[in-house]
């Protein structure tokens, strides 16, 4: 039997970038962010404005691990809408580039709300102020095992059907307590929920 190889695309190779200090930024920002400082360039122009209070999940205006703005889940996970989008210090467009991710439905965990911003981590911990317009709720998770096995039924008792490489991003469409639903590259099927990241261990959705 031959079996499916999902690999790791050239695009998300790419999937960070570290823009050094003082560097210049000359593409276009993405059209749901807000104008960047009149030097066109990340790193420069206006020292930033002061970082904007964050109203933390768990304080009298909030209930734990409830998100202050959208009263949804926090933590919780979204995904990247569309090829690249840059990650801030701070919840405004005039503090500076950190990140720039470019791998549409890469997985980002969001941590923290303030207004139309929202604190994003990806599978390595770095990140930092999306606006939320560049975020998806639909579910995605990156393959974290050298090589996971994909099987056409949950359990692992069914038949092998493909593989995916290491940092691959597949799509989520459901999770049970110790497995996950994925699709990529034409190919659905079920793999260990240990493998991926983007799901927490005991979420369970259809």
């Amino acid at each position: 039997m031959r079996l499916t190889l999902i690999a790791l695309t050239l695009a998300s190779l790419a999937t960070l970038s570290l823009l050094p200090h003082g560097a210049a930024f000359s593409q276009e920002a993405p059209a749901a962010e807000e104008e960047e400082s009149s030097s066109g360039t990340a790193g420069e122009g206006p020292a930033p404005a002061a970082a904007a209070p964050v109203a933390r999940s768990g304080s009298k205006d909030c209930p734990p691990g409830i998100g202050c703005v959208t009263r949804r889940p926090l933590p919780r996970y979204v995904s990247l809408k569309g090829a690249e989008a840059r990650a801030r210090r701070g919840p405004a467009s005039d503090h500076r580039v950190d990140w720039i991710y470019q791998r549409q439905g890469l997985p980002l965990k969001v941590t923290a709300e303030y207004e139309n911003w929202r604190r994003v981590e990806d599978s390595e911990g770095a990140g930092g102020w999306m606006h939320f317009a560049l975020l998806s709720n639909n579910r995605s998770a990156m393959i974290m095992a050298e090589m996971a096995d994909i099987y056409d039924a949950p359990g692992g008792h069914g038949s092998l059907t493909a593989r995916a490489q290491q940092r691959a991003v597949v799509r989520l469409l459901e999770c049970q307590p110790d497995w996950c639903r994925i699709s990529a590259e034409g190919i659905r099927g079920w793999v260990k929920k240990s493998d991926i990241w983007g799901v927490e261990p005991g979420e369970v959705f259809e």
